[in-house]
């Protein structure tokens, strides 16, 4: 490495860190339940961040990655498989860093998705097979000699699970003067499986008894796999819930650190982020609800033991990317889904403490 190339990914390094500065932690709010129940639940609201998701920490840390590992430099192309979250994340990190981003996206993406990337800069690779999209990532980087940033292999490995924009280390510090400071179930998603592998870890390196749940939509293989042992498990069918559920097992996937898997509805994660703005207004995406399903079981599962303690889920993005899907009476309806029993379900639990 030249001393002006190692004099240039310091200066990126420190524009990374800068933004990290400049934008304070994300809340932890308080959902609120019946106080004789004796449980507190937590949401973590990462939809704040400057690119409105979870995925922002993800981006950070995968370029982070890239450049202290020498894959990255001021003339690498960035490249992805994402036509999400993670993808609009690294656009913007990318336009920063005054490089180019291109990620891979199979057709039908949806053109809210499209216009954020394109808003940081990013470009779009369209491609007709969602199957695809890993291997013509790779090939579109080999031949700009290039950087594949691969979210679904490096996810689990690019966030230090001690320190640097560790999620878990952030929630913990936050909980400190609570009743309850260190919890009983944190509850999260698995897209790449990079979370659930982060808060696994670092509850088990910091020795805490907490517990971690990952919930997964339908038509996602983490369920099965992680029960079987299977991690060759597939389904073949995308996940409807945008952000969390595989049609296969990720590499950045951890079953050993993971300590239930719960198996959501899509129509209880949709009717979850529409009771959760009816009762905090906040606004968030199917993801969230997902979470949220998985944290009322497990809350209700310590109320038939007598358990006392908290529950810690997130809210990974904001509901505006999904006004015209999740929101949308008329586009539910088109999908099959009938919210009303999963609403009147998480309704009664609320009120009697009971998950039938």
């Amino acid at each position: 490495m030249t001393v002006d190339r190692c004099a240039w990914v310091r200066d990126a390094i420190r524009l990374l860190e800068a933004d990290a500065n400049r934008n304070a932690d994300t809340h932890l709010h308080v959902f609120p339940l019946p106080a004789e129940w004796g449980i507190d639940l937590y949401l973590k609201d990462e939809s704040v961040h400057p690119t409105g998701s979870l995925k922002h920490r993800l981006a950070r840390s995968l370029i982070l990655y890239g450049l202290v590992n020498g894959r990255i430099d001021e003339a690498t192309t960035l490249v992805e498989a994402s036509s999400g979250s993670t993808a609009v994340s690294e656009a913007y990190f990318a336009r920063m860093l005054g490089l180019d981003f291109v990620t891979v996206i199979p057709r039908g993406t949806s053109r809210e998705k499209i216009e954020l990337i394109q808003f940081y800069g990013g470009r779009c690779h369209v491609v007709d097979d969602p199957a695809t999209m890993y291997d013509e990532a790779q090939r579109l980087a080999d031949e700009a000699g290039g950087h594949y940033l691969d979210q679904f292999t490096f996810a689990e490995r690019a966030t230090d699970w001690r320190g640097n924009n560790n999620i878990a280390e952030s929630v913990f510090e936050q909980l400190a003067a609570e009743r309850h400071p260190v919890p009983s179930w944190i509850v999260v998603g698995a897209g790449t499986g990079g979370t659930s592998a982060t808060f696994g870890r670092y509850v088990r390196y910091r020795r805490h008894p907490t517990r971690i749940a990952v919930v997964d939509p339908e038509n996602s293989a983490y369920t099965a796999a992680w029960r079987t042992g299977r991690l060759d498990h597939t389904t073949g069918v995308p996940s409807r819930i945008e952000g969390i559920g595989r049609p296969r097992v990720e590499p950045s996937f951890v079953p050993g650190v993971i300590d239930e898997v719960l198996p959501i509805p899509d129509a209880a994660s949709l009717a979850a982020i529409r009771l959760l703005k009816d009762r905090t207004l906040h606004w968030a995406g199917g993801s969230t609800g997902t979470n949220l399903v998985g944290a009322f079981r497990l809350i209700a599962r310590m109320i038939r033991a007598g358990e006392h303690g908290s529950v810690v889920t997130l809210i990974c993005d904001g509901g505006a990317r999904y006004a015209r899907t999740y929101y949308d009476d008329a586009w539910v309806a088109e999908q099959g889904f009938d919210l009303a029993p999963h609403r009147e379900r998480m309704e009664r639990f609320l009120s009697t403490g009971e998950w039938s």
